[in-house]
């Protein structure tokens, strides 16, 4: 069992900036990979981010850093749209990276940007 505990939503103005945590505990064996995937309002949820790859909606703009000491993932979002309004998911699997199969997912976080 592994819990996923998701920080540092909240409202931000167009072109600004939000940085997403993502603690990971419990059976935390190695290989293993987490990721991140949001869904907006009335939208199905998409993938978000990897160690290995991004969205191309995001790239250039959100950046995934990990701290492995702390089992925590991190989100770097700049220069922020309206369009990036959505709950954001943190996931966890065992393994490689993937952008669609995961083991354990947190709670979401809402991120709001207004123009």
């Amino acid at each position: 069992q592994v819990q996923l505990v998701e920080s540092g939503g909240g409202l931000v103005q167009a072109g600004g900036s939000l940085r997403l945590s993502c603690a990971a505990s419990g059976r935390i064996v190695r290989p293993y990979a987490m990721g991140w995937f949001r869904q907006a309002p009335g939208k199905e949820r998409e993938f978000v981010a990897t160690s290995t790859y991004y969205a191309e909606s995001v790239k250039g703009r959100f950046t995934i850093s990990r701290d492995n000491a702390k089992n925590t993932v991190y989100l770097q979002m700049n220069s922020l749209k309206p369009g990036d309004t959505a709950v954001y998911y943190c996931a966890f699997r065992y393994g490689d990276p993937s952008t669609d199969a995961y083991d354990y997912w947190g709670q979401g976080t809402q991120v709001t940007v207004s123009s």
